[in-house]
């Protein structure tokens, strides 16, 4: 009995019998949310459009084929065998908005855990094969996070300041190979013609 009662313990206090448990309730509610959508909107609507179509009749409520009629002339229905397909068009629309609801949800839920996964892969930075040999070489275990997380940011430093070093470079190289190129030269000779044409000014003398 002391195992029984363990046993069943276990089994109520699983993780997937209590999510079970809380789909059941959540989707009992939103199935009589769905069934009050369906009757008192979607239903009403319908059975407007057929009555103006039919001339008066009284929608989905008449869509019936009697088989065998009753014994009730004032309600031909009472005793009656009969095909009630508007019943079974009401059932057919509760699973459609049931099933078109659900598949909205599900698309909604994996696109957010998809971009949620995305945007965590993103922010976490990887650690490659050679990053591990580095870290290993220096005596750093990989299970200890703020080591890790140190190495990471002296390397992250590092690789800031060797970009900052290698744009600097390329604009040296890029000035460099404009003083040197033709353009810049004539511009230089241009520039000391004009500085030559130009006459000296003397400063006015003062009258006395």
């Amino acid at each position: 009995m002391k195992k029984f009662f363990s046993d069943f313990k276990k089994f109520i206090t699983r993780g997937n019998i209590l999510d079970m448990a809380v789909g059941v309730i959540v989707g009992g509610a939103f199935n009589a949310i769905v069934s009050a959508f369906t009757n008192q909107i979607i239903m009403p609507l319908i059975n407007a459009l057929l009555s103006l179509i039919s001339g008066g009749e009284n929608g989905l409520e008449s869509a019936v084929t009697i088989l065998i009629p009753g014994n009730n002339p004032t309600n031909p229905l009472e005793n009656a065998i009969y095909i009630n397909w508007g019943a079974f068009i009401s059932a057919v629309l509760n699973f459609l908005i049931i099933a078109m609801t659900l598949f909205i949800i599900l698309k909604v839920a994996m696109k957010s855990s998809q971009l949620l996964k995305e945007a965590g892969n993103a922010m976490k930075p990887k650690i490659t094969k050679e990053m591990k040999k580095e870290m290993k070489a220096e005596g750093i275990n990989l299970k200890d996070k703020e080591a890790v997380k140190a190495y990471l940011d002296e390397k992250a430093r590092r690789a800031e300041l060797a970009k900052a070093e290698e744009a600097e470079k390329q604009r040296l190289a890029e000035e460099e190979k404009y003083h040197n190129s033709t353009e810049y030269l004539l511009k230089e000779i241009l520039k000391q013609l004009q500085e030559k044409e130009e006459p000296t000014k003397k400063p006015a003398k003062k009258a006395k």
